[in-house]
């Protein structure tokens, strides 16, 4: 019995014979799930982001070249999974991820008044190329090495956050439950790449992006706490 790829037959057949599945047939079916899950939760992960700007009508204390650098990686993923053909379970977040870090990027432009000439001509460069990486229509080792690079690409879009973050010892309007959904992707992430058997740079950007959203997320945590005192203060 198969359901979106998904093979139950064995599952069903252990459990009508009154056994427990074993490893070989549970694990794969559980990644099949979890892949499932995480596609379903990326269409809304980046709205709490969205909607926490659009409320207080502030972009304060985040990092725009973060969220650019974001928009750049999530393209870079996409292609490179459509590209090698792996199944939409392994990598269809990306395609809603990247729809919404676009609309991001886009929100934040809005409340960064006024966007200097060298941000719209970065996002003129980007809508001119994306089109083609997307399609795949480049040199095969080309797209090695960008796919290489993504790696480091998602690492400097998370670390001028967390230095900002750091240095104001402050998130600002950064969204606990987007981050905290990011943190969670990704470890599931880690998972399902493995048992999905991705390319190990498909395992490792999953492993990178654990690191970083999880430092994020503490961040989130540990400066919550003094600008709650200091908002006691101010009443």
């Amino acid at each position: 019995m198969k359901l979106f790829g998904m093979d139950f037959g064995c599952v069903f057949g252990s459990l009508r014979h009154g056994q427990i599945p074993d490893n070989d047939c549970l694990l794969p079916l559980i990644s099949k799930l979890l892949g499932y899950c995480i596609v379903a939760a990326s269409t809304t992960v980046k709205i709490p982001q969205i909607l926490k700007i659009l409320e207080h009508k502030s972009v304060r204390g985040l990092s725009v070249m973060a969220f650019e650098l974001e928009v750049i990686g999530y393209t870079i993923s996409l292609a490179y999974c459509l590209h090698k053909g792996l199944p939409f379970s392994a990598f269809g977040e990306y395609a809603f991820l990247l729809v919404q870090a676009i609309i991001l990027v886009a929100v934040i432009y809005y409340f960064s008044q006024p966007v200097g000439t060298s941000r719209w001509m970065r996002a003129l460069l980007y809508f001119g190329l994306a089109p083609t990486i997307l399609a795949g229509k480049i040199d095969p080792m080309l797209f090695e090495a960008l796919y290489a690079s993504q790696h480091a690409i998602f690492l400097c879009a998370r670390l001028p956050q967390i230095w900002k973050n750091f240095r104001n010892k402050s998130t600002g309007e950064l969204s606990f439950l987007t981050c905290f959904m990011n943190f969670g992707g990704s470890m599931v992430r880690v998972f399902t790449s493995m048992q999905e058997k991705a390319p190990t740079n498909v395992v490792m950007g999953s492993a990178l992006g654990a690191i970083t959203n999880g430092t994020l997320l503490s961040q989130i945590v540990i400066y919550k706490k003094p600008e709650t005192k200091k908002e006691k203060k101010v009443e």
